[in-house]
């Protein structure tokens, strides 16, 4: 399987102190759109057919990708109004050609291994399957438990943690059984599709203590360009 969809629709309202003219996942760190690391990465793991899920200022992303990545086999999944992480996905999905797809953030890097997330999914006939990050002493992020056969036991709200599983936001999704669901124009993928089907679908998750990153506030933006600038991987 080597099709992903990138969710790059966000307004990034909690960012706009730090980048006020330019849709989230456009942000520039290092001197590059954070949506190029998660495409390099992407591309490095073997991804060759890309869905951007774009509505706010769009123009910016599309000719992006036409100046830096002109020959990208993309697509673009045009959001005429705000649908939500749920609705930009299954929009996206109408698109898709292969019969499972990775979904990622175009706000967020986990450098996952695609191939281990792949092979879960698989093995456990899922119709969504989560990226998990081990992650110490936070409260931005609720916390996902699995169970001992890797399918989701539960979500757990936002608080302090001094220990968990946070959701990476990076899934494989069958398309056809996605698309099949009935649910509204606009939802949220997080909130009316994981934690409010997951004992109805099956739905697995796979634990990978990899680099994660979220620019979606301005104190992980700075962080951004700290990680990115030292690190020595060819992203």
């Amino acid at each position: 399987m080597k099709e992903a969809i990138i969710l790059a629709g966000g307004l990034g309202t909690r960012l706009r102190s730090a980048v006020p003219d330019l849709p989230k996942c456009m942000a520039p760190v290092n001197g590059k759109p954070f949506i190029g690391y998660v495409i390099d990465y992407l591309q490095k793991e073997g991804v060759d057919k890309f869905i951007l899920s774009v509505g706010y200022m769009k123009e910016a992303i599309i000719d992006y990708i036409a100046s830096d990545y002109p020959t990208l086999q993309v697509q673009f999944a045009i959001e005429e109004e705000p649908l939500g992480t749920g609705g930009g996905i299954r929009l996206a999905c109408t698109k898709a050609t292969e019969q499972h797809v990775f979904v990622t953030n175009g706000d967020t890097f986990f450098e996952v291994i695609l191939a281990n997330l792949l092979h879960r999914h698989t093995e456990t006939n899922s119709d969504c399957t989560l990226s998990l990050k081990p992650m110490q002493d936070f409260e931005r992020y609720g916390v996902v438990e699995l169970n001992s056969d890797y399918s989701i036991s539960s979500f757990k709200e936002k608080q302090y943690y001094k220990s968990g599983l946070i959701n990476g936001g990076l899934y494989v999704l069958n398309v056809a059984n996605f698309l099949a669901e009935s649910l509204p124009q606009k939802f949220s993928f997080e909130k009316e599709y994981m934690e409010a089907l997951y004992q109805q679908r099956k739905m697995s998750g796979l634990v990978q203590d990899a680099y994660f990153i979220d620019i979606g506030i301005p104190q992980d933006y700075l962080q951004a360009q700290i990680d990115f600038a030292n690190t020595s991987r060819k992203w």
